[in-house]
Protein backbone atom coordinates (compact mmCIF):
# COMPACT_ATOMS: atom_id res chain seq x y z
CA UNK A 1 0.00 0.00 0.00
CA UNK A 2 1.52 3.61 -1.22
CA UNK A 3 1.15 6.47 1.73
CA UNK A 4 3.26 9.52 0.14
CA UNK A 5 2.82 12.68 -0.64
CA UNK A 6 3.16 14.96 -3.59
CA UNK A 7 3.08 18.77 -4.83
CA UNK A 8 0.06 18.26 -7.02
CA UNK A 9 -1.88 15.45 -7.61
CA UNK A 10 -4.14 15.12 -10.92
CA UNK A 11 -6.57 12.57 -10.80
CA UNK A 12 -8.12 11.59 -13.99
CA UNK A 13 -5.56 10.72 -17.48
CA UNK A 14 -8.25 12.19 -19.73
CA UNK A 15 -7.99 14.82 -21.79
CA UNK A 16 -8.23 17.58 -18.88
CA UNK A 17 -5.95 15.47 -16.52
CA UNK A 18 -3.20 15.46 -19.22
CA UNK A 19 -3.70 18.59 -20.47
CA UNK A 20 -3.28 19.69 -16.70
CA UNK A 21 -0.48 17.78 -15.83
CA UNK A 22 1.56 18.35 -19.07
CA UNK A 23 0.83 22.15 -18.53
CA UNK A 24 1.81 22.12 -14.82
CA UNK A 25 4.95 20.28 -15.47
CA UNK A 26 5.92 22.86 -18.23
CA UNK A 27 5.63 25.54 -15.59
CA UNK A 28 7.69 23.76 -13.22
CA UNK A 29 5.75 22.24 -11.53
CA UNK A 30 6.12 18.91 -9.39
CA UNK A 31 2.83 16.79 -10.38
CA UNK A 32 1.19 13.42 -10.79
CA UNK A 33 -0.99 11.99 -12.67
CA UNK A 34 -2.94 8.63 -11.75
CA UNK A 35 -5.01 6.91 -13.74
CA UNK A 36 -7.09 3.83 -12.88
CA UNK A 37 -6.35 2.04 -16.17
CA UNK A 38 -3.34 0.19 -17.64
CA UNK A 39 -3.63 2.31 -20.79
CA UNK A 40 -5.83 4.57 -22.95
CA UNK A 41 -6.97 2.00 -25.26
CA UNK A 42 -10.59 2.11 -24.88
CA UNK A 43 -13.50 3.36 -26.70
CA UNK A 44 -14.47 7.00 -26.14
CA UNK A 45 -18.10 9.17 -26.40
CA UNK A 46 -15.65 11.08 -29.17
CA UNK A 47 -12.93 11.53 -30.85
CA UNK A 48 -13.59 15.49 -32.18
CA UNK A 49 -10.83 17.57 -31.34
CA UNK A 50 -11.98 21.35 -32.16
CA UNK A 51 -9.99 24.27 -33.76
CA UNK A 52 -10.21 26.20 -30.23
CA UNK A 53 -7.98 22.33 -28.89
CA UNK A 54 -6.29 22.52 -32.61
CA UNK A 55 -4.83 26.49 -31.61
CA UNK A 56 -3.54 25.64 -28.12
CA UNK A 57 -1.55 23.01 -29.43
CA UNK A 58 -0.04 25.08 -32.08
CA UNK A 59 0.99 27.70 -29.13
CA UNK A 60 2.65 24.73 -27.39
CA UNK A 61 4.57 23.88 -30.31
CA UNK A 62 3.70 20.39 -31.03
CA UNK A 63 0.14 20.65 -33.60
CA UNK A 64 1.76 18.87 -36.44
CA UNK A 65 2.29 16.38 -34.69
CA UNK A 66 -0.97 16.12 -33.46
CA UNK A 67 -2.62 16.56 -37.04
CA UNK A 68 -0.59 12.75 -37.54
CA UNK A 69 -2.83 11.29 -35.46
CA UNK A 70 -5.58 12.44 -37.49
CA UNK A 71 -7.77 10.29 -39.27
CA UNK A 72 -9.94 12.64 -41.52
CA UNK A 73 -11.32 16.11 -40.54
CA UNK A 74 -14.65 17.57 -40.98
CA UNK A 75 -14.68 21.66 -42.60
CA UNK A 76 -18.41 21.70 -42.67
CA UNK A 77 -21.04 19.70 -40.70
CA UNK A 78 -24.08 18.23 -42.90
CA UNK A 79 -27.43 16.30 -41.65
CA UNK A 80 -29.57 14.37 -43.79
CA UNK A 81 -33.28 15.14 -43.51
CA UNK A 82 -36.29 14.29 -45.49
CA UNK A 83 -34.13 13.29 -48.08
CA UNK A 84 -32.22 16.39 -47.89
CA UNK A 85 -28.60 17.24 -46.89
CA UNK A 86 -28.10 20.23 -45.27
CA UNK A 87 -25.11 21.82 -44.66
CA UNK A 88 -26.00 23.42 -40.94
CA UNK A 89 -21.77 24.35 -39.72
CA UNK A 90 -18.63 25.78 -41.46
CA UNK A 91 -15.38 26.26 -39.73
CA UNK A 92 -13.30 27.33 -42.90
CA UNK A 93 -13.46 31.03 -42.08
CA UNK A 94 -11.55 30.27 -38.44
CA UNK A 95 -8.68 32.77 -37.82
CA UNK A 96 -6.97 29.76 -35.90
CA UNK A 97 -4.06 26.97 -37.76
CA UNK A 98 -6.49 24.29 -38.46
CA UNK A 99 -9.65 25.84 -39.08
CA UNK A 100 -11.78 22.30 -39.09
CA UNK A 101 -12.47 19.56 -36.47
CA UNK A 102 -9.68 17.08 -36.66
CA UNK A 103 -10.61 13.44 -35.83
CA UNK A 104 -8.63 11.09 -33.93
CA UNK A 105 -8.66 8.25 -31.50
CA UNK A 106 -8.46 9.68 -28.08
CA UNK A 107 -6.41 7.13 -26.96
CA UNK A 108 -3.44 8.23 -29.47
CA UNK A 109 -3.93 12.05 -28.15
CA UNK A 110 -3.79 11.07 -24.43
CA UNK A 111 -0.52 8.68 -26.09
CA UNK A 112 1.29 12.10 -27.32
CA UNK A 113 0.42 14.46 -24.08
CA UNK A 114 1.81 11.75 -22.40
CA UNK A 115 5.14 11.64 -24.12
CA UNK A 116 5.31 15.68 -24.10
CA UNK A 117 4.32 16.32 -20.61
CA UNK A 118 7.11 13.28 -19.41
CA UNK A 119 9.74 15.18 -21.11
CA UNK A 120 9.43 17.29 -17.83
CA UNK A 121 11.38 16.53 -15.30
CA UNK A 122 8.82 17.36 -12.76
CA UNK A 123 5.86 14.92 -14.49
CA UNK A 124 5.09 11.44 -13.17
CA UNK A 125 1.63 9.14 -14.55
CA UNK A 126 1.11 6.25 -12.71
CA UNK A 127 -1.17 4.37 -14.45
CA UNK A 128 -3.36 1.05 -12.98
CA UNK A 129 -4.02 3.69 -9.49
CA UNK A 130 -8.10 4.31 -8.83
CA UNK A 131 -8.54 6.94 -6.85
CA UNK A 132 -11.68 6.07 -4.15
CA UNK A 133 -12.20 8.84 -2.40
CA UNK A 134 -10.28 11.85 -0.32
CA UNK A 135 -8.89 12.26 2.78
CA UNK A 136 -8.90 15.75 5.26
CA UNK A 137 -6.71 17.48 7.64
CA UNK A 138 -7.73 18.05 10.94
CA UNK A 139 -9.69 21.39 9.91
CA UNK A 140 -11.73 19.64 6.98
CA UNK A 141 -9.25 20.72 4.27
CA UNK A 142 -8.61 18.02 1.80
CA UNK A 143 -5.88 16.58 1.64
CA UNK A 144 -5.41 13.89 -0.69
CA UNK A 145 -6.99 10.70 -1.80
CA UNK A 146 -7.77 6.93 -0.39
CA UNK A 147 -6.67 4.82 -3.20
CA UNK A 148 -8.22 1.23 -3.90
CA UNK A 149 -5.78 -0.51 -2.93
CA UNK A 150 -5.93 0.85 0.45
CA UNK A 151 -2.73 3.23 0.12
CA UNK A 152 -3.18 7.11 -0.02
CA UNK A 153 -1.51 10.15 -1.47
CA UNK A 154 -1.16 13.47 -0.09
CA UNK A 155 -1.11 16.30 -1.91
CA UNK A 156 -0.79 20.42 -1.35
CA UNK A 157 -3.61 20.59 -4.33
CA UNK A 158 -5.64 17.80 -5.72
CA UNK A 159 -7.21 18.58 -9.19
CA UNK A 160 -10.12 16.19 -9.93
CA UNK A 161 -10.00 15.33 -13.44
CA UNK A 162 -11.93 12.04 -13.23
CA UNK A 163 -15.05 12.40 -15.73
CA UNK A 164 -18.86 12.67 -15.13
CA UNK A 165 -19.30 10.24 -12.97
CA UNK A 166 -16.57 11.65 -10.74
CA UNK A 167 -15.98 10.07 -7.81
CA UNK A 168 -13.76 12.92 -5.98
CA UNK A 169 -16.68 15.37 -6.65
CA UNK A 170 -19.17 13.27 -4.79
CA UNK A 171 -16.56 12.40 -1.66
CA UNK A 172 -15.66 16.37 -1.40
CA UNK A 173 -19.40 17.33 -1.31
CA UNK A 174 -19.63 19.36 -3.92
CA UNK A 175 -23.14 20.53 -5.10
CA UNK A 176 -24.07 19.20 -8.25
CA UNK A 177 -27.13 20.91 -10.50
CA UNK A 178 -28.80 18.54 -12.89
CA UNK A 179 -30.11 20.09 -15.80
CA UNK A 180 -30.98 16.78 -18.17
CA UNK A 181 -30.79 15.03 -21.05
CA UNK A 182 -34.08 13.63 -23.16
CA UNK A 183 -31.73 10.56 -24.85
CA UNK A 184 -29.39 7.73 -23.96
CA UNK A 185 -27.30 6.56 -26.82
CA UNK A 186 -26.57 3.28 -28.81
CA UNK A 187 -22.83 3.15 -29.21
CA UNK A 188 -21.66 0.57 -31.87
CA UNK A 189 -18.94 0.50 -34.83
CA UNK A 190 -19.53 -0.19 -38.63
CA UNK A 191 -17.24 -0.46 -41.18
CA UNK A 192 -17.22 2.73 -43.55
CA UNK A 193 -18.82 1.99 -47.07
CA UNK A 194 -16.88 3.27 -50.10
CA UNK A 195 -20.08 5.16 -51.40
CA UNK A 196 -19.66 7.19 -48.09
CA UNK A 197 -15.81 7.91 -48.42
CA UNK A 198 -16.16 11.22 -48.46
CA UNK A 199 -16.96 11.68 -45.02
CA UNK A 200 -19.57 14.72 -46.17
CA UNK A 201 -22.86 13.19 -43.71
CA UNK A 202 -22.03 13.56 -40.48
CA UNK A 203 -25.79 12.22 -39.41
CA UNK A 204 -29.21 11.44 -40.52
CA UNK A 205 -32.34 12.36 -38.85
CA UNK A 206 -36.08 10.82 -39.23
CA UNK A 207 -39.46 10.41 -36.83
CA UNK A 208 -38.27 9.03 -34.38
CA UNK A 209 -34.94 8.49 -34.89
CA UNK A 210 -31.19 9.41 -35.08
CA UNK A 211 -28.19 8.80 -35.94
CA UNK A 212 -24.51 9.88 -35.57
CA UNK A 213 -21.48 9.04 -37.69
CA UNK A 214 -18.03 9.70 -36.38
CA UNK A 215 -15.19 9.06 -38.97
CA UNK A 216 -12.73 7.01 -37.58
CA UNK A 217 -10.36 6.39 -40.94
CA UNK A 218 -12.01 2.87 -42.33
CA UNK A 219 -15.07 2.62 -39.64
CA UNK A 220 -18.03 4.80 -38.02
CA UNK A 221 -18.18 4.73 -34.69
CA UNK A 222 -21.93 5.26 -34.70
CA UNK A 223 -24.45 6.95 -31.85
CA UNK A 224 -27.96 5.78 -32.73
CA UNK A 225 -30.17 8.02 -30.17
CA UNK A 226 -33.01 6.74 -28.49
CA UNK A 227 -35.28 8.66 -26.00
CA UNK A 228 -33.62 8.63 -22.13
CA UNK A 229 -33.71 4.98 -20.30
CA UNK A 230 -35.36 3.68 -24.01
CA UNK A 231 -32.12 1.67 -24.58
CA UNK A 232 -34.00 -1.81 -23.05
CA UNK A 233 -37.01 -0.91 -25.28
CA UNK A 234 -35.05 -1.38 -28.68
CA UNK A 235 -33.05 -4.41 -27.40
CA UNK A 236 -36.85 -5.97 -26.84
CA UNK A 237 -36.68 -6.25 -30.67
CA UNK A 238 -34.80 -8.04 -33.12
CA UNK A 239 -31.09 -7.13 -34.29
CA UNK A 240 -32.77 -7.33 -37.44
CA UNK A 241 -35.23 -4.92 -36.89
CA UNK A 242 -32.42 -2.58 -35.37
CA UNK A 243 -30.42 -3.00 -38.67
CA UNK A 244 -33.15 -1.98 -40.93
CA UNK A 245 -33.63 0.82 -38.71
CA UNK A 246 -30.08 2.39 -39.61
CA UNK A 247 -30.12 1.38 -43.10
CA UNK A 248 -33.72 3.42 -43.33
CA UNK A 249 -31.42 6.38 -41.84
CA UNK A 250 -28.28 5.90 -44.39
CA UNK A 251 -29.05 3.43 -47.07
CA UNK A 252 -25.65 3.38 -47.85
CA UNK A 253 -24.84 1.96 -44.96
CA UNK A 254 -26.57 -1.59 -46.17
CA UNK A 255 -22.98 -3.38 -47.10
CA UNK A 256 -21.87 -2.90 -43.35
CA UNK A 257 -24.76 -4.12 -40.96
CA UNK A 258 -24.80 -7.24 -41.54
CA UNK A 259 -21.33 -6.81 -39.60
CA UNK A 260 -23.39 -6.28 -36.60
CA UNK A 261 -23.98 -9.64 -35.03
CA UNK A 262 -24.90 -9.28 -31.92
CA UNK A 263 -26.39 -7.12 -29.07
CA UNK A 264 -23.09 -7.50 -27.02
CA UNK A 265 -21.50 -4.95 -29.90
CA UNK A 266 -23.86 -2.25 -28.93
CA UNK A 267 -23.46 -0.26 -25.83
CA UNK A 268 -25.38 1.79 -24.23
CA UNK A 269 -23.93 5.23 -23.06
CA UNK A 270 -26.23 7.16 -20.46
CA UNK A 271 -25.74 11.00 -21.61
CA UNK A 272 -25.59 13.55 -18.92
CA UNK A 273 -25.94 17.17 -18.79
CA UNK A 274 -24.92 18.60 -15.36
CA UNK A 275 -22.68 20.93 -13.72
CA UNK A 276 -21.16 21.43 -9.94
CA UNK A 277 -22.21 25.40 -8.96
CA UNK A 278 -19.11 24.99 -6.62
CA UNK A 279 -15.69 23.75 -8.39
CA UNK A 280 -13.58 23.85 -5.07
CA UNK A 281 -13.38 23.63 -2.03
CA UNK A 282 -8.93 24.04 0.04
CA UNK A 283 -7.19 21.67 -1.18
CA UNK A 284 -9.57 20.35 -4.22
CA UNK A 285 -10.48 22.01 -7.73
CA UNK A 286 -12.71 19.95 -10.15
CA UNK A 287 -11.87 20.66 -13.92
CA UNK A 288 -13.42 18.69 -17.11
CA UNK A 289 -16.34 16.48 -16.85
CA UNK A 290 -16.16 16.37 -13.37
CA UNK A 291 -16.86 19.76 -13.18
CA UNK A 292 -19.54 19.84 -15.69
CA UNK A 293 -20.76 17.05 -17.66
CA UNK A 294 -21.44 18.03 -21.16
CA UNK A 295 -23.93 16.41 -23.40
CA UNK A 296 -23.01 15.09 -26.73
CA UNK A 297 -23.86 18.00 -28.87
CA UNK A 298 -21.58 19.20 -31.01
CA UNK A 299 -18.89 16.83 -30.07
CA UNK A 300 -17.57 19.64 -27.63
CA UNK A 301 -16.59 17.78 -24.52
CA UNK A 302 -12.95 17.22 -24.83
CA UNK A 303 -12.46 20.68 -25.86
CA UNK A 304 -14.39 22.25 -22.97
CA UNK A 305 -12.37 20.01 -20.41
CA UNK A 306 -8.59 21.42 -22.03
CA UNK A 307 -10.12 24.90 -22.05
CA UNK A 308 -10.83 24.41 -18.27
CA UNK A 309 -6.81 22.75 -17.88
CA UNK A 310 -5.73 25.74 -19.70
CA UNK A 311 -8.11 28.17 -16.84
CA UNK A 312 -6.58 26.42 -14.28
CA UNK A 313 -2.82 26.59 -15.23
CA UNK A 314 -2.78 30.03 -16.33
CA UNK A 315 -4.21 31.19 -12.61
CA UNK A 316 -2.66 28.56 -10.50
CA UNK A 317 0.58 27.25 -12.39
CA UNK A 318 2.65 29.98 -11.22
CA UNK A 319 1.86 30.41 -7.70
CA UNK A 320 2.49 26.94 -7.30
CA UNK A 321 5.43 27.01 -8.61
CA UNK A 322 6.70 29.40 -6.03
CA UNK A 323 5.31 27.28 -3.51
CA UNK A 324 2.17 29.04 -2.39
CA UNK A 325 -0.68 28.31 -1.01
CA UNK A 326 -3.39 28.08 -4.24
CA UNK A 327 -6.72 27.68 -2.17
CA UNK A 328 -7.47 31.39 -1.85
CA UNK A 329 -7.26 31.18 -5.81
CA UNK A 330 -9.13 28.17 -6.75
CA UNK A 331 -12.55 30.40 -7.00
CA UNK A 332 -10.65 32.23 -9.84
CA UNK A 333 -10.29 28.92 -12.01
CA UNK A 334 -14.35 28.58 -11.50
CA UNK A 335 -14.89 32.27 -12.38
CA UNK A 336 -12.68 32.20 -15.43
CA UNK A 337 -14.38 29.42 -17.05
CA UNK A 338 -17.94 29.76 -15.73
CA UNK A 339 -19.72 32.08 -18.39
CA UNK A 340 -18.15 29.44 -21.17
CA UNK A 341 -19.34 26.57 -19.50
CA UNK A 342 -23.02 28.05 -18.68
CA UNK A 343 -23.53 29.30 -21.99
CA UNK A 344 -22.45 26.06 -23.91
CA UNK A 345 -24.32 24.12 -21.99
CA UNK A 346 -27.42 26.40 -22.35
CA UNK A 347 -27.03 26.00 -26.09
CA UNK A 348 -26.72 22.00 -25.65
CA UNK A 349 -29.94 22.05 -23.50
CA UNK A 350 -31.83 24.10 -25.98
CA UNK A 351 -30.93 21.60 -29.09
CA UNK A 352 -32.04 18.83 -26.29
CA UNK A 353 -35.29 20.66 -25.95
CA UNK A 354 -36.00 21.96 -28.85
CA UNK A 355 -34.88 19.85 -31.62
CA UNK A 356 -33.72 16.13 -30.41
CA UNK A 357 -36.96 15.63 -27.91
CA UNK A 358 -39.46 16.61 -30.63
CA UNK A 359 -37.64 14.24 -32.91
CA UNK A 360 -37.28 10.96 -30.80
CA UNK A 361 -41.07 11.34 -29.35
CA UNK A 362 -42.41 11.98 -33.00
CA UNK A 363 -44.36 9.52 -34.82
CA UNK A 364 -45.66 10.93 -37.90
CA UNK A 365 -42.83 10.75 -40.94
CA UNK A 366 -40.98 14.37 -41.14
CA UNK A 367 -41.54 15.91 -44.67
CA UNK A 368 -39.25 19.05 -45.06
CA UNK A 369 -36.53 20.21 -42.75
CA UNK A 370 -37.59 22.83 -40.25
CA UNK A 371 -36.89 26.79 -41.31
CA UNK A 372 -34.03 27.22 -39.61
CA UNK A 373 -32.23 24.15 -40.95
CA UNK A 374 -33.53 25.23 -44.42
CA UNK A 375 -32.00 28.70 -44.03
CA UNK A 376 -28.70 27.75 -42.48
CA UNK A 377 -28.31 25.34 -45.37
CA UNK A 378 -29.26 28.28 -47.79
CA UNK A 379 -27.13 31.15 -47.11
CA UNK A 380 -23.68 30.43 -46.47
CA UNK A 381 -22.65 33.01 -44.31
CA UNK A 382 -24.74 32.39 -41.55
CA UNK A 383 -23.42 28.88 -41.29
CA UNK A 384 -20.11 30.58 -39.67
CA UNK A 385 -22.50 31.59 -36.49
CA UNK A 386 -22.54 27.47 -35.12
CA UNK A 387 -19.44 27.14 -36.96
CA UNK A 388 -17.85 29.81 -34.83
CA UNK A 389 -19.71 28.61 -31.72
CA UNK A 390 -18.52 24.81 -32.23
CA UNK A 391 -15.22 25.11 -33.22
CA UNK A 392 -13.78 28.33 -30.30
CA UNK A 393 -16.71 27.77 -27.54
CA UNK A 394 -17.27 30.57 -25.93
CA UNK A 395 -14.59 32.86 -24.55
CA UNK A 396 -11.56 30.62 -25.83
CA UNK A 397 -8.40 30.34 -23.58
CA UNK A 398 -5.39 30.65 -24.60
CA UNK A 399 -1.87 29.68 -22.68
CA UNK A 400 -0.65 32.33 -20.23
CA UNK A 401 1.12 29.79 -17.96
CA UNK A 402 5.08 30.48 -17.82
CA UNK A 403 7.03 27.96 -19.50
CA UNK A 404 9.97 27.21 -17.11
CA UNK A 405 11.92 24.99 -20.19
CA UNK A 406 11.88 27.68 -22.68
CA UNK A 407 14.43 26.73 -25.47
CA UNK A 408 14.69 23.11 -24.26
CA UNK A 409 12.99 20.56 -25.55
CA UNK A 410 10.70 19.15 -24.24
Amino acid sequence: MLHERVDVLVTGGGPAGMMAGLLLARAGVRVTVIEKHADFLRDFRGDTVHPSTLALFEQLGFLDDVLKLERGHIEQVSLRVADSTLTLADFRHLSVPAPFIAMMPQWDLLDLLARRAAGYPGFELRMETEAVGVTTDADGRISGVELADGGRIEAKLTIAADGRRSILRDAAELPLETLGAPMDVLWFRLTKPDALDDGETFGSVAAGRMLILIDRGDYYQCAFLVPKGGSDAVRSDSLEMFRRGIVDLVPELEPSVSALESWDEVKTLEVSLDRLTRWHRPGLLAIGDAAHAMSPIGGVGINVAVQDAVAMANILAAPLARGDNADPLLENVQAARWRSVVRMQRMQKLAQDRVIEPVLERTAPIRRPAFPLRLLDAVPLLRRVPGRVIGMGFDPQRIESPDAFAGKAA
